[in-house]
């Protein structure tokens, strides 16, 4: 199903990758995402490379303004001067710091000025296990701006995928699963995208997705959130996905 959307009523969408992605990897994403919705989507282009100083905080930044440039692009199309933003896995967590309006190493990108909607797909939003799998980025973004802090001028949507519990004896995709999950949260045993346990995935304050059979991305045995029949899923909701509203705080002081 597609959707036909006048000028006057467009509203640009923003793909930004996981960590150690490169920009192709969401081309056929974009193209679905195009159809299904009928608006423009950009890809913030990025390699693997980009990736690897994001270690450490002061790595961030070429990544914040190569989503600052396609955000900006992406703007001059829009009918309204706002966009979507959606991130996958650590893209997500970078996202929440793009919205912020106080200076990151002495730039503001105040990215709520032009998104008002905000959607995670299996983002790693809480981590508590050193630098594994963006957990210095989690926490940091946590601790400065907790759960949906932007609402209600910016809409938050997480989204996590349920299908591997993982189980340390077990198959081998549900030990590799424990795995990860210990290294995030420090439990293997729960559910998840095979990669990014649910309780991590699920931002705080927002309104939140729970995809049975949903894998992190391709290759974890099931089909991922790009996927052309899982993406109406999340983007509009539709059955087969479970909906919850978290009760969390928002901050107002904007």
């Amino acid at each position: 199903m597609s959707y036909q959307v006048e000028i006057d009523a467009r509203r640009p969408i923003v793909i930004l990758g996981g960590f150690l992605s490169f920009s192709m990897l969401y081309a056929e994403m974009r193209d679905s995402l195009a159809q299904i919705t009928g608006q423009p989507v950009w890809i913030v282009e990025t390699r693997s490379l980009d990736w690897v100083p994001c270690i450490v905080p002061s790595g961030w930044i070429f990544l914040l303004r190569k989503l600052d440039d396609a955000v900006r692009q992406a703007v001059h199309q829009s009918a309204t001067g706002k966009i979507t933003l959606v991130g996958h896995s650590a893209g997500g967590v970078l996202e929440r710091i793009y919205l912020s309006p106080r200076p990151f190493m002495g730039h503001a990108y105040r990215g709520l000025d032009h998104v008002d909607h905000l959607i995670t797909l299996g983002s790693p939003h809480y981590n508590q296990r050193k630098s594994l799998h963006g957990g210095r980025m989690s926490r940091w973004v946590e601790k400065r701006y907790p759960g949906a802090f932007f609402a209600p001028r910016v809409e938050y949507t997480s989204v996590a995928g349920k299908l591997l519990r993982g189980n340390r004896e077990g198959s081998l995709r549900e030990r590799h699963a424990y795995v990860f999950y210990e290294e995030i949260i420090g439990s293997g045993d729960a559910w998840g995208d095979g990669l990014v346990p649910v309780a991590s995935a699920l931002l705080h304050g927002s309104r939140q997705i729970v995809l049975d059979g949903v894998s992190h991305f391709t290759g974890f045995g099931g089909p991922w959130y790009g996927a052309a029949e899982v993406i109406p899923q999340w983007w509009r909701g539709d059955p087969g996905s479970v909906e919850s509203e978290d009760e969390g705080s928002t901050n107002d002081d904007i």
